[in-house]
């Protein structure tokens, strides 16, 4: 496996590109193989048979298919094959739902499956499909990610790209599509995933951007060499040699291997990247009926500053809008992003009301929670309390934003010294620090700060502040 220093330096440049717009996916079959689905050699396995040859000992997989549309005088097997391999319903991967949830809008991928998009809807999000030159000169609407299929679709079988004279005529039957990826490949990083760099048309791609002044870096997952059973130190010296001229020659291209041992050392790659990127959005909780030892004013404006230095960190500020708490989130990220908006952007504040009317409002509560929280790494908790009849008690609902926070695996941060239900989520945690805090432990006397109602305000509010600097270091 790659050195850790490498890998932990990947996920910070990538964990940037996601910050700035510019990461994107290309999904190879290796990304589907795992939920069922077949990889070329099994897709072509009885077409060899076919033709008397064995897939095994075949290295050149287009011209096999190739071979059998000029024995049948047609690709109709081939598109058969295709739509009987690809037409049952698989769910998307844990690798898939992670890439999902990431602001990556841009997903390539010469699959002819549909759990890219998949994944993306089940995410909530709205994948534009292309898997044919048409398509790219037509925008869906309230689109926010685009799944380039350079080679077809299962639902379009018959349009596939799979054997040797398609391949050949790719980029002029195709141009378009090798314009939209020669452009991302410019001003995206990529991750190839579960991609073979032994596929024609990418090479001819890769080959147009080679020689360029300027080289963006992408990056690809790979298995270190494997000895296999039955393997001779000189076969196994073999493997190692290929692959490390393997690795060589993707330089060319800008593209850095990142090896792994295993695949599943993928998804804890992923998972990490995921995590290290919700660290710079921060979930508030709270409402208000009454302040305690806090005016009304001092409470607003503390809560207020909070939220500015957050933007001010260009963090995400995610807010439901609680009674008493939400309004001066709100006013506090606005003034900072408004302040120097070329600095700041309104897509830093994700504001989600509750709603206050309809059916089934509990359920509907739940789910805006599950899906706010979802998107912070960070959680917040000022004051937390509700009238009853004539009587103030602490709010149970940010009780259960708590408990879904940890579900989340966010870090719970309870500003204690506003009391009620902070006060309360703070007992529970300082009874167990290294549950909550066992990879934060730095951040224990940090937060203990945060109890004391002795403590100034502005006090908290850098207190505050440098937790979350020091999270996104």
């Amino acid at each position: 496996m790659s050195p850790q220093h490498v890998i932990n330096g990947f996920i910070k440049d990538f964990v940037q590109d996601l910050h700035n717009g510019s990461a994107a996916i290309f999904a190879g079959a290796g990304m589907s193989k795992g939920n069922g689905y077949v990889d070329w050699p099994e897709l072509l396995l009885d077409i060899a048979n076919e033709l008397g040859l064995d897939v095994t000992k075949e290295h050149d997989l287009i011209s096999l298919a190739q071979f059998h549309v000029n024995n049948k005088r047609t690709a109709d097997g081939l598109a058969k094959k295709i739509l009987r391999e690809f037409s049952e319903q698989a769910e998307p991967s844990e690798i898939h739902d992670i890439v999902a949830r990431l602001p990556i809008y841009s997903f390539w991928t010469t699959n002819y499956d549909t759990l890219v998009e998949d994944a993306l809807r089940r995410a909530y999000r709205v994948p534009d499909v292309k898997s044919h030159v048409d398509q790219l000169t037509l925008s869906r609407p309230k689109r926010d990610a685009i799944v380039y299929k350079m080679h077809g679709d299962v639902q379009m079988a018959q349009n596939a790209i799979i054997y040797k004279e398609q391949y050949e005529k790719y980029y002029v039957t195709h141009a378009p599509f090798i314009t939209a990826l020669s452009g991302d490949l410019v001003s995206k990083t990529f991750l190839f995933i579960g991609f073979s760099f032994t596929d024609p048309n990418l090479d001819y791609v890769l080959s147009r951007l080679h020689g360029g002044a300027t080289k963006r870096t992408h990056y690809c997952f790979m298995r270190e060499a494997q000895r296999e059973a039955g393997d001779d130190d000189e076969l196994f010296r073999y493997k190692v040699r290929k692959q490390e001229l393997r690795i060589e020659d993707l330089k060319r291209f800008g593209i850095q291997t990142l090896l792994i041992d295993n695949y599943s050392d993928i998804n804890d790659i992923l998972k990490k990247i995921e995590a290290s990127y919700r660290k710079r959005t921060v979930f508030f909780s709270g409402s208000a009926e009454e302040y305690g030892e806090w005016t009304r004013q001092d409470a607003q404006n503390f809560i207020h500053e909070v939220a500015a230095n957050c933007i001010r960190a260009n963090c995400r500020v995610v807010n439901g809008f609680g009674w008493g708490v939400g309004s001066a989130v709100i006013n506090g990220a606005l003034e900072a992003i408004y302040g120097d908006p070329q600095k700041y952007s309104e897509a830093q504040l994700i504001v989600r009301p509750f709603p206050q009317h309809g059916n089934n409002l509990k359920d509907l509560w739940e789910q805006y929670r599950q899906r706010m929280i979802s998107l912070a790494g960070v959680a917040l908790f000022f004051f937390g309390n509700k009238r009853e009849g004539d009587k103030v008690v602490n709010a149970n609902g940010v009780r259960r934003e708590f408990e879904i926070a940890l579900e989340h695996h966010l870090l719970p941060i309870p500003v204690a010294a506003t009391g009620y239900m902070a006060e309360e989520l703070w007992n529970n945690i300082s009874a167990e620090q290294d549950m909550y805090y066992g990879g934060y432990r730095w951040v224990i006397p940090m937060v203990q700060k945060l109890v004391d109602p002795r403590t100034s305000s502005h006090e908290m509010v850098k207190t505050i502040s440098q937790i979350i600097k020091q999270l996104n270091k």
